[in-house]
């Protein structure tokens, strides 16, 4: 018998997002956390973490994501810098 074991994707930072932001998206990513998707665009996901919810984009590979913008939970998405990758809000 061979066991595989599957490996977290790739995580692309692309707004220079903390070490910790980071750290949480793949240990949720890692976890099997899929998230809630975004309705307006496929392969796009909302995923809440402990203290930030993070805006990641899946290749439909599974083998990379992107991640666009995160911001603390608890705060109005209008208030953070993320609101240009969530206009569709």
């Amino acid at each position: 018998m061979i066991i595989l074991e599957k490996q977290s994707p790739l995580v692309e930072d692309l707004r220079n997002h903390t070490p910790d932001q980071i750290a949480e998206l793949r240990l949720l990513l890692s976890s099997g956390i899929v998230g809630r998707p975004d309705v307006h665009r496929p392969g796009f996901y909302e995923l809440d973490g402990a203290e930030s919810v993070y805006y990641i984009f899946r290749f439909p590979s599974g083998d990379k994501v992107l991640l666009l913008a995160a911001w603390a939970k608890g705060l109005p998405v209008e208030d953070d810098r993320t609101e240009p990758f969530l206009a569709h809000r």
